[in-house]
C-alpha cells in the first residue's frame, strides 16, 4: 500500500475502547492507525500486545492445572522444574502468582541491545542470581520473573508449549480466535497493531524489545472482541468455578498478615470509591488497561499502541 508522504505525516497510532455492562457492549470507540507505515486503521478486531494484562491468563492456566489435579498452588516451584536454585527452595507457586517470591525482576537487568529472551532464559537468569531479595512471603515486590517461571511450570506439567496450552484450554473454548501468545518469527498475529513512540521527527515504530518474546509475563496479543468473550467467561465462571475465581480476586497476605492488594494475576484497588479488579499493561509501544467493576457490573477495556498516556485513568472515567 502506498501512502502519500503528507498523509503519512498526519497519521498517529491510536486506541480501541469498549465499555461493557453485564457483559454487553454499551460503548465502543476506535481511532488512529494500527501501523503508521501502512495507514491501516484500528478496528475492534485489531490485536494489541497486552503486556502485563497477560498475567491473568497465565494465572488461569495454572489454576486450570490445579483443577485437573496436576499441581497445587502451594507446591514448591522446584517440584515442577528440574533446575531450580537452592536459595529459592521455599518459593511456592502461590508466591510466584502473588509477587511475593523474592525473586529479582529480570526486566530490570535487560538492556535493549540484548538478543530477545525467552521464558527459559528468564529461568537461566534466576539460576545465576546470588540469592533472593527477601524470604518468600516476607514482602510484595512486583516481578515479571515469577510469571515467566509460571509459564515454564505450565509447560512442564502439561507437556505442552505454553502458547499451545493457552490456545487449547482458554482461547479455543471461549471462541477467542484471534488471540495468541506471540513470538516474532514463529507465528502470525492477524490484524496486528504495532507499537509506536513519539520522537522529535514524529511517530516511529517501537514494537519489539529484548523482552518481547517472554510469554508468561506479557506476550499475549488480543482485541476488544476476544477480550469481551474473556470477561464474559469470568463473569459466568465458564472456565473456572466461581469459588476459584473468588480466590483469584482475593488479596494475598504477607507472612505478617499484611494484605498486598494483589491476587492471582489481578490488582485489587479502589478507584473513586468503587472496588476495581483489573490490570494495566505497559511495554515498548503499548499501554493498556482492563478494569472490572463488580458492584456496577461494568468492565472497561482500553488498548493503545502508543508509548504514552495513562489508559487506566482514562478507562476509569467511563464508570459513573
Amino acid at each position: 500500500m502506498f501512502i502519500a508522504p503528507l498523509l503519512l505525516a498526519m497519521l498517529e497510532p491510536g486506541s480501541a475502547l469498549v465499555v461493557l455492562r453485564d457483559g454487553r457492549p454499551v460503548q465502543t470507540h476506535v481511532e488512529g492507525a494500527a501501523d503508521i507505515a501502512t495507514g491501516l486503521a484500528i478496528t475492534a478486531k485489531t490485536n494489541f500486545r497486552l503486556a502485563s494484562i497477560t498475567k491473568q491468563f497465565t494465572a488461569t492456566a495454572i489454576l486450570l492445572l490445579a483443577k485437573d489435579g496436576k499441581l497445587s498452588i502451594d507446591d514448591p516451584a522446584s517440584k515442577h522444574l528440574p533446575k531450580w536454585p537452592a536459595y529459592a527452595g521455599g518459593v511456592t507457586i502461590r508466591h510466584l502468582l502473588t509477587h511475593t517470591s523474592g525473586l529479582p525482576d529480570y526486566d530490570n537487568d535487560v538492556p535493549d541491545s540484548t538478543p530477545q529472551l525467552s521464558d527459559a532464559d528468564v529461568l537461566a537468569y534466576v539460576l545465576k542470581q546470588p540469592g533472593s531479595l527477601f524470604a518468600p512471603g516476607e514482602k510484595y515486590s512486583y516481578s515479571n520473573t515469577g510469571y515467566a517461571v509460571l509459564a515454564l511450570i505450565v509447560e512442564s506439567v502439561s507437556r505442552q508449549a505454553f502458547p499451545a496450552f493457552l490456545k487449547a484450554r482458554i482461547f479455543k473454548p471461549l471462541g477467542m480466535k484471534s488471540t495468541v501468545a506471540h513470538v516474532e518469527g514463529k507465528d502470525t498475529v492477524r490484524n496486528r497493531a504495532y507499537g509506536h513512540s513519539r520522537t522529535a521527527e514524529g511517530w516511529m515504530r517501537t514494537d519489539q524489545s529484548a523482552t518481547s518474546a517472554v510469554l508468561g509475563d506479557g506476550g499475549i496479543y488480543s482485541n476488544l472482541e476476544d477480550l469481551a468473550r474473556w470477561v464474559r467467561a469470568l463473569d459466568r465462571c465458564t472456565l473456572l468455578d466461581c469459588g476459584t475465581l473468588k480466590q483469584s480476586w482475593t488479596s494475598a497476605v504477607l507472612n505478617d498478615g499484611t494484605p498486598t492488594n494483589y491476587g492471582f494475576g489481578w490488582r485489587l484497588e479502589t478507584r473513586d470509591g468503587h472496588r476495581v479488579i483489573g490490570h494495566t499493561g505497559e511495554t515498548r509501544g503499548f499501554r493498556n488497561a482492563l478494569l472490572r467493576y463488580p458492584e456496577q457490573g461494568m468492565v472497561v477495556i482500553l488498548l493503545t499502541n502508543r508509548n504514552e498516556g495513562t489508559p487506566a485513568t482514562v478507562a476509569a472515567g467511563f464508570v459513573p
